[in-house]
Formats: C-alpha cells, structure tokens, sequence
C-alpha cells in the first residue's frame, strides 16, 4: 500500500544523500522512479538535488502553481516511487497534490526537507506534511558545538547568528548551521 512519507532533518542530515541512495536502490532492480525538488533550491542549478559530497541528480523542479498530481498521471511509465528534496519550500497546494498521488494513483512518495526554519517557524511545507503524512521520520545529526542532538538550524552571518530576515535564503554550509536547542539560543560567538 503506497504511503506519503516526510523524512524530515536538519541542515547537514544527509536528506539529499538519502534521496539519491533511494533512488540508486530502486534502478538498480529496474524500477523507476521521479526525482523531484522545489524550484526555488538553485544551489547547484534549476532542477538539481544535490548532495554537500558532490553526488547530484537532475531533478523535475517544483513551482508553487505546478500540478505534480496531472504531472505524475500524464507518465508514460508509472513509477515505483516519488522522491522529493527542498519539501519544506513546497504550496499547501502541492503537498495535497502528492498526497492524491499516493491516494489516487497508488504511488509512494517520500518527501525530504527542513521541519523548522532558522526563527524555528515551521515552513508551509513541512507544516502541511505534518498533518498530512502517514509516516514521518526524522533523520538525525549532530550539533556543531556539542555532542547533542541537532533539532535547529541557525542563521549566520560573520560568525554570528541571525535571527530576523526572510524566511528563505538559499544557502548551505556558509549561512546554517545545525544545533541543539542550547546552542540555538546561546551560541558561543567567535572572539575577533
């Protein structure tokens, strides 16, 4: 029975690294499978899940009025699964698309992101996976300053934390950090 899954993780959790594995998984039994990602993650190019090792596949970007339910209907070849990177950027709009694709169409979709962002909001995303997914599953990293679980994402800036601004800005290793809730709120600042 196909499942909408929201694999959800902190910055540097290994989420693109997990998409492409899976990915690798089910062509190598010759069962394929769509790739997809939020159209505003143009770290590495328009249409890209890349990983922070250097692996990266072409992916269908996602926009926020796009139909991924009639896109994934309209396939010559259904696929096996559907896997999707950035999942926190994506419409209300669009995660009820892929949970017709699970319900309609009988596909499995596994959608992988951020749960909170760096003012620890919950990005429309993952706010609408959380209450729409059958399983959800967190996949775990470490602090940067401690041995603790990471569970936030800090914003910085020349070594030190943000905690205003816009919602989205697309960065990686440069601008977020993963952390536990202690070092959110009191991150120890470099001393120049």
């Amino acid at each position: 029975m196909a499942q909408l899954y929201y694999k959800y993780g902190t910055m540097n959790s290994g989420k693109s690294i997990e998409i492409l594995k899976v990915a690798h998984n089910y062509e190598e039994q010759n069962k394929p499978v769509v790739i997809m990602t939020s159209a505003l993650d143009t770290r590495d190019g328009f249409g890209v899940v890349s990983s922070r090792i250097g692996m990266k596949r072409e992916a269908v970007p996602i926009s926020d009025d796009m139909d991924i339910f009639a896109y994934i209907d309209s396939l010559d070849i259904s696929p096996y699964c559907v896997l999707i990177d950035e999942c926190q950027f994506l419409s209300k709009k669009n995660v009820y698309d892929l949970a017709r694709v699970v319900d309609e169409l009988h596909v499995p979709v596994m959608a992988f992101g951020l749960k909170n962002d760096f003012q620890n909001h919950l990005f429309e995303g993952s706010e609408q996976l959380l209450l729409l997914a059958d399983k959800i599953d967190e996949i775990k990293t470490i602090c940067q300053y401690c041995s603790k679980k990471a569970i936030m994402q800090l914003r910085m800036k020349d070594g030190r934390p943000i905690y205003e601004g816009e919602q989205i800005q697309i960065g990686g290793n440069e601008t977020y950090i993963p952390v536990c809730r202690k070092h959110y709120f009191h991150p120890p600042l470099d001393q120049d």
